[in-house]
């Protein structure tokens, strides 16, 4: 039974869009309002004051003596669990206290950009169960392609947000430029994964799309490896290749935040973050009211 187009809905997509023209330039009002909603989030995560916690003592971690610390274990899994609690200890890995610095707006978008990546992921799964018919021909279907395409708003909305941020705080400092450019690689393989959504849409947007996409890509040599009119390519590039891409493109670039540890402030003093200002220790006293000196917290993490 065919339900009404609109009922499964979030928001009503189906009507005209409406265009804002001032002078030379032409703007979809949807388009303009997603740009004022990105600034204002931006300038609302840098200024807002985060909400303070206590702090957290904690200890770094030490792993317990054994027989094979006199003698290295050989093979290849012996070297992949050294080299594994060399850059990744249990206390890096799954930390439970990070600098005071951490307590901003700009690292909630990044955890806010994953959580929206999961939603959209799980949704994709579920339309993928059922095919391209399914989400327009059934309110439950219609359903979970709008919690698809509102979730890949979403990521895409935080992650720019916190991409522009950790541009403006210059994120690449201290030995981070790797952890930066997964960030970078992230978001233009996010601008492929959300065209060939695009292309999957099987309704006449996505026809215009691909009509419009294909002499660019052909003119510009893509065109010899991917065609843009081509429903079943462009599906599983969205459902299978992309997406393991980008998850593996996060994980890494999570991994790498986790190994080097968050960018300190501009201009914070020296003293504050050891020597190199990269993955160095420095005493924090956590407990003053009774005079004793808490673990050292390590800036890095």
């Amino acid at each position: 039974m065919h339900g009404h187009p609109i009922v499964g809905a979030i928001v009503n997509l189906n009507h005209p869009d409406h265009y804002i023209h001032w002078g030379f330039i032409l703007i979809s009002a949807a388009n303009f309002i997603v740009i004022v909603v990105l600034v204002v989030l931006f300038v609302l995560a840098i200024s807002v004051p985060f909400l303070k916690g206590k702090p957290i003592k904690r200890k770094s971690y030490q792993p317990a003596p054994t027989d094979a610390d006199e003698e290295a274990p050989g093979g290849w899994t012996g070297r992949g669990r050294r080299l594994g609690l060399k850059y990744l200890p249990p206390d890096k890995l799954l930390p439970d206290g990070q600098p005071s610095y951490v307590s901003s707006w700009v690292y909630v978008f990044g955890v806010l950009t994953i959580g929206a990546l999961i939603v959209a992921i799980l949704s994709g799964m579920v339309l993928a169960l059922e095919g391209p018919t399914w989400w327009h021909v059934s309110n439950v279907g219609l359903f979970v392609n709008s919690l698809h395409l509102w979730s890949v708003e979403l990521f895409m909305g935080f992650m720019t947000v916190h991409l522009w941020a950790k541009f403006w705080m210059a994120a690449w400092r201290g030995k981070r430029w790797l952890t930066w450019m997964t960030g970078v690689l992230a978001f233009l393989v996010s601008i492929v994964e959300a065209f060939t959504g695009y292309l999957s849409q099987t309704n006449f947007d996505s026809q215009w799309i691909a009509f419009e996409s294909k002499d660019a890509f052909n003119s510009g040599g893509i065109g010899a490896f991917f065609n843009a009119m081509n429903f079943g390519q462009a599906l599983m590039l969205h459902i299978v290749v992309v997406p393991i891409v980008l998850v593996l493109i996060v994980g890494i670039h999570v991994l790498m935040v986790r190994i080097r540890g968050v960018v300190p402030p501009i201009g914070a003093e020296a003293a504050h973050l050891g020597v190199d200002g990269d993955n160095s220790t420095a005493a924090v006293t956590l407990d003053q009211g009774n005079g004793t000196k808490g673990n050292a917290m390590e800036v890095g993490q």
